[in-house]
């Protein structure tokens, strides 16, 4: 259901991750901040699996696209906020979710400074990923050791949400250790909710694995189990929830395991506000079963996942969606062509 079949016509066309290893990683800032092409969202020049492009309603709901700007690390940490968010607003981002408040070598920035950046290119902070703990700094910027000032600087920013990509595993990965961890994350939801806020947790693969204890349990329904579903919401990586499925397919003991990424969220959907849309080239030699490339030039068919999660109730009002590479070979081409294919994606009459 997720995958996308091997008889697509536009696979031949997609440009796949030989094609941008072929791109100069190092191209300057300057001849990507210099060019005066329109932007690619209303170009509709997406690549890749398509999956339906054609004259329908556009399965991407108007502005909700985002992107995280951990994908853009590189860029903010040199040229700053300033003109990363010039590029995004001419890509057509609606919306921005934050991985630190800072920008290296650009210089010092503050909190208003950067809500009134987003703010003038047409950009708005939607979230933001603070570290859960560190056990070996009691005075670390994370939700453990510094909640108040997390919340007070989410607020300061104008967030909806503000959120983790931590695992639970603070106190392990027996069934107790998570049920502890989620009594945290039901603490920081509450904080959060007094704020104005909803506090979310980011998946990788690893959650989805099974309890050391109870190796039949997988620990992603003890986290849903046991959190509050009006104080802790998810934000879904599909990617990793992908690689999660291939990975903990089986129980440690050999028992089939399977599951589906998309039923999780159409169980409630209310539940999942936020999404990380990355895509992957299908690799069953690979660790993970995927090898992360672009949005658009992998076998992740986001085309059906987001049109499922549209026709829940609500859907293309109450879900953001935001687009993310770990690694990515050139951030700025990045950020332009996942727009480009998202924009071009149109529901089938």
């Amino acid at each position: 259901m997720s995958r996308k079949k091997s008889a697509d016509p536009e696979l031949a066309q997609k440009l796949s991750r030989r094609n941008m290893l072929g791109v100069a990683a190092g191209a300057t800032a300057a001849a990507v901040l210099g060019a005066s092409a329109t932007p690619a969202a209303a170009q509709g020049t997406g690549t890749g699996n398509g999956h339906g492009h054609g004259h329908g309603q556009p399965v991407l709901p108007p502005g909700r696209l985002g992107i995280q700007l951990y994908s853009l690390r590189d860029k903010v940490s040199t040229i700053g906020f300033a003109k990363v968010f010039e590029e995004l607003e001419r890509f057509g981002y609606d919306e921005v979710e934050f991985a630190g408040y800072t920008q290296g070598s650009a210089g010092p920035i503050t909190l208003p400074q950067l809500k009134r950046l987003a703010k003038d290119h047409g950009l708005k902070g939607i979230g933001s990923h603070v570290n859960y703990y560190d056990n070996n700094n009691p005075n670390a910027y994370s939700f453990a050791q510094n909640l108040t000032k997390v919340l007070d600087d989410a607020q300061e920013l104008g967030l909806d949400h503000i959120g983790t990509a931590s695992g639970p595993f603070r106190y392990g990965s027996t069934v107790d250790a998570w049920k502890r961890a989620a009594a945290d994350f039901n603490a920081y939801g509450a904080a959060a909710k007094r704020r104005g806020m909803k506090f979310y947790q980011h998946n990788h693969a690893e959650e989805f694995s099974f309890a050391t204890d109870q190796p039949n349990v997988r620990l992603y329904d003890v986290l849903l189990a046991e959190t509050d579903p009006s104080l802790v919401y998810l934000e879904m990586d599909i990617y990793w929830a992908f690689a999660g499925q291939f990975r903990f397919s089986k129980t440690p003991e050999g028992k089939p395991a399977p599951f589906d990424p998309l039923r999780y969220v159409l169980k409630q959907p209310h539940r999942y506000p936020l999404f990380h849309v990355k895509d992957g080239v299908e690799d069953i030699a690979a660790r993970d079963g995927y090898r992360m490339v672009d949005v658009g030039d992998g076998d992740i068919d986001y085309k059906h996942f987001i049109s499922a999660v549209n026709k829940t109730r609500g859907g293309r009002r109450d879900h953001h969606w935001q687009v993310e590479h770990d690694q990515p070979v050139d951030s700025i081409l990045f950020a332009e062509k996942s727009s480009a294919h998202l924009h071009s994606l149109r529901e089938r009459r």
